[in-house]
């Protein structure tokens, strides 16, 4: 017996739909993610990217559990000195929902050339309507 190991050449990749509002964040993240690497696939191979492309939206409704809303911070540099800035979720959600999402998966992906490459078939919006209808994603049941 021989140990099956993906190519390249072989993987097939869907696209699917996830409905964010109501979700909590991190139970929302985790699965984005295992999707993302190809985790629940049958082929997963941990050295590929053979996950599936994943459309998200109304991520202006995710929730979050706890006193989360007002005290979770997410901290970003402006690149001059002294410029280290930070937002409560409350603040980045009304300005910025979509960086939710993506920042919480992204601590989920591997933290190399292949995690950044997963990410980009995340596609997040805040609301309702995507571009991304003619590729026919299929709705993403979550366990």
């Amino acid at each position: 017996m021989r140990t099956f190991s993906l190519k390249a050449s072989q993987i097939e990749r869907k696209w699917y739909l996830v409905d964010a509002q109501g979700k909590v964040l991190g139970r929302l993240a985790t699965e984005l993610a295992s999707v993302l690497r190809g985790k629940r696939k049958p082929t997963y191979t941990p050295h590929l990217d053979n996950g599936d492309n994943v459309v998200v939206i109304n991520a202006e409704k995710v929730m979050v559990t706890g006193k989360k809303r007002e005290q979770k911070l997410y901290y970003h540099h402006t690149g001059y000195p002294g410029g280290l800035r930070t937002n409560t979720f409350a603040e980045l959600q009304a300005r910025k929902p979509e960086q939710i999402v993506k920042l919480a998966v992204k601590g989920m992906l591997p933290h190399n050339r292949l995690g950044r490459k997963m990410l980009k078939k995340l596609h997040i919006y805040a609301g309702s309507e995507h571009p991304h209808n003619s590729q026919n994603p299929q709705p993403l049941e979550m366990l």
